[in-house]
């Protein structure tokens, strides 16, 4: 049983469009479904739409259509986006399915049986947006705070849950068992509100006022209140109360949601379960909010965000990292563009992308394209990179069970920036000068080569599809859904003499001032690269020269900085141009005739002087903004620095 894993995420209510905050849903359970599996687990996750209700009613009429067609429509909307952001779910259930409706009310006629429904009339506070009664205590400044609207003054005649009969059980559950609803803060929330008496459950409404809905085994006057319709969909999918998949995933079931709907499912739901002789869910996982500008995301005030129009914007693996390394699960997190597009470029461009290009450049430039053998015995500074790897996978395992995701990830970017470092100290293009020291680079690139497979595999979870192509690249052929940790990541798996493949760059540096911003999202320009570089020889104002000479006016208005070197790349057909990117206090482009002299991974770290303020010049198609100072004798070119480490974007003067 241990092996198993089932996920859920709320069934989405079909009253609005897929958005960020579904998006972010969905991507965890499909984050925690592939790292189960990399694991070894057995999983299943299931996803679906919730189609019944007054909003729905209300939602089709002002879509001058009828329900049916209405969830019809949006509920595919659901459907097709998931596959679009690379989510693999194992179901997708809609409530008004066949299957669902005969186990809401074998449910229903179970519960009513056993004496815990009961026929009552009821006046409260009705809230439309959450569909069901209120307290005053809920109240703030005698509105609804989900929706922020006053609630109605309803008197209805309907049927009831003894939800207060279990009251005393839920208590104790939750109290036996702490981790039953994560993080901690929301547990603490759900036994606040246990501290007052619970109130029962209104769980029907009269069809002469509400017909979509599902029909009552008891009394077909009547349908079933959301709620009690809804929430089975997590057994209805598993074939309860005598399938297969039910005995197998139901121990281990958890649940995925946001903390609007916390109260359903960590009150309403148990205590159903409790009555209807279910056993309870293993864990209740709550996230926090996306915010717009600080605000809670809202489709009436116009801050939500599609997901489908930024994956093809950024790049669908960098909209999945974002996604999990800026939110603190179970916190509310904002988002914005501009920090989506910072994340990008520093992880993923800089970082991870700056990695597997070096090593894999200097394995095609020292050795042919293909694995060596580990030469010469381990030092200590290889040792230690190893051992720091061997740590970050045992914190890994850790942290993503407990929803750490973005603990994981800075785990193994940890991983990836000391590996960074490891190639500047161990200099491999002066150690492949030296031909006596051919063991010793043969033990650091295949060091590097071996950690950049064991971070590909730790990835497989957050990006897919990067995972797989690093893996393909490094000449270990996995389909991401087939990738296994203790095989996959095992040191010295990679096959002497196997072929590696240099490629592109995995992560293209994206300039956010290069996106129209008068464009709809998805409807934008493919994104620019940050530009930087030396413009052609040309001169708009006289610089006052004379006899050769310059005057201190004219040489004052260069602006030259120290820079340093964060990445490099050759630009494509050209054997003199490398693509760089200069850290002068902001980040820059800067194109440089340099190709000959210098390979790329040579490049990175080093201090240079940039002229700044040259007019912009496009070279190979490559937009540039500066110009490497170097300077060129019968040696060939040498570059010019400092005589000791500077601050980025320091004033030469």
């Amino acid at each position: 049983m241990d092996q198993r894993f089932y996920i859920t995420t709320p069934i989405y209510y079909v009253n609005a469009e897929p958005h960020i905050g579904h998006a972010y849903t969905t991507i965890v359970a499909d984050v925690l479904t592939r790292f189960h599996r990399l694991m070894g687990y057995e999983t299943y996750f299931l996803t679906g739409t919730d189609e019944h209700g007054d909003k729905i009613v209300q939602a089709a009429e002002a879509a001058g259509t009828d329900p049916k067609s209405y969830a019809d429509r949006i509920s595919a909307l659901f459907r097709e986006t998931w596959p679009r952001l690379n989510i693999r779910h194992d179901d997708f259930i809609r409530t008004t399915e066949p299957r669902h409706v005969r186990v809401v009310q074998h449910i229903l006629q179970k519960v009513y049986d056993k004496g815990d429904i009961y026929f009552d009339t009821y006046r409260g506070h009705y809230c439309v947006g959450c569909e069901r009664f209120i307290t005053d205590r809920e109240l703030v400044d005698g509105k609804c705070p989900d929706h922020d609207t006053p609630p109605v003054e309803r008197e209805e005649a309907n049927y009831f849950f003894r939800m207060s009969a279990y009251q005393g059980w839920l208590i104790k559950h939750i109290e036996q068992n702490p981790d039953f609803i994560r993080p901690e803060r929301y547990k603490n929330e759900v036994l606040a509100f246990l501290r007052d008496p619970l109130e029962d459950l209104c769980i029907s409404r009269p069809r002469e006022r509400l017909s979509w809905g599902i029909p009552l085994p008891f009394d077909e006057r009547f349908v079933t209140y959301v709620w009690f319709d809804a929430l089975i969909n997590y057994v209805s999918a598993l074939d309860y109360p005598d399938g297969a998949l039910f005995r197998k995933f139901w121990p281990v079931a958890q649940h995925l949601i946001a903390k609007d709907i916390l109260k359903p499912h960590g009150i309403y739901w148990p205590t159903m379960l409790k009555a209807a002789g279910i056993q309870p869910y293993r864990h209740l996982n709550v996230h926090g909010y996306w915010k717009i500008n600080e605000g809670k995301m809202s489709k009436s005030r116009g801050t939500v965000v599609r997901p489908l129009d930024l994956a093809p914007t950024y790049g669908l693996d960098a909209f999945r990292y974002f996604l999990l390394r800026e939110m603190v699960f179970g916190l509310d997190a904002n988002f914005s563009e501009d920090a989506l597009v910072q994340r990008l470029n520093a992880d993923l461009a800089n970082d991870l992308g700056n990695l597997f290009s070096r090593t894999l450049a200097m394995t095609s430039r020292y050795f042919g394209g293909q694995v060596p053998p580990f030469g010469d015995p381990e030092e200590p500074e290889d040792a230690e990179l190893r051992h720091l790897l061997e740590q970050a996978v045992e914190q890994y395992q850790k942290e993503m069970p407990q929803l750490g995701f973005h603990k994981a990830l800075m785990t193994v970017w940890d991983v990836i920036n000391a590996a960074n470092k490891y190639i500047d100290r161990t200099a491999p293009w002066d150690l492949a000068k030296d031909s006596s020291r051919r063991g010793r680079l043969q033990r650091v690139l295949r060091t590097l080569l071996e950690l950049n497979k064991t971070v590909a595999v730790l990835l497989v979870p957050f990006m897919p599809e990067t995972a797989e192509k690093m893996l393909f690249r490094l000449g270990v052929a996995r389909n991401a859904l087939d990738v296994r940790l203790d095989r996959d990541a095992v040191w010295g798996s990679l096959r002497e003499g196997g072929a590696v493949e240099k490629g592109e760059a995995l992560f293209p540096r994206v300039d956010l001032k290069k996106i129209a911003s008068d464009k709809p999202l998805g409807k934008k320009d493919a994104p620019a690269v940050a530009a930087a570089s030396a413009p052609k020889a040309t001169r708009e104002t006289p610089l006052g020269v004379q006899d050769g000479l310059i005057g201190i006016e004219a040489f004052q208005r260069l602006d030259l900085r120290v820079g340093v070197i964060r990445a490099a790349q050759r630009v494509p057909k050209s054997k003199k141009l490398v693509q760089l990117t200069v850290d002068t206090g902001e980040r820059r482009q800067v194109v440089a005739g340099i190709g000959e002299h210098y390979a790329p991974e040579e490049l990175v770290g080093k201090t240079v002087i940039l002229v700044a303020n040259l007019k912009p010049a496009r070279l190979m198609g490559v937009e540039s903004h500066g110009m490497i100072l170097a300077a060129h004798d019968t040696h060939g070119l040498r570059l010019i620095t400092t005589d000791a480490p500077t601050a980025p974007g320091s004033k030469v003067s």
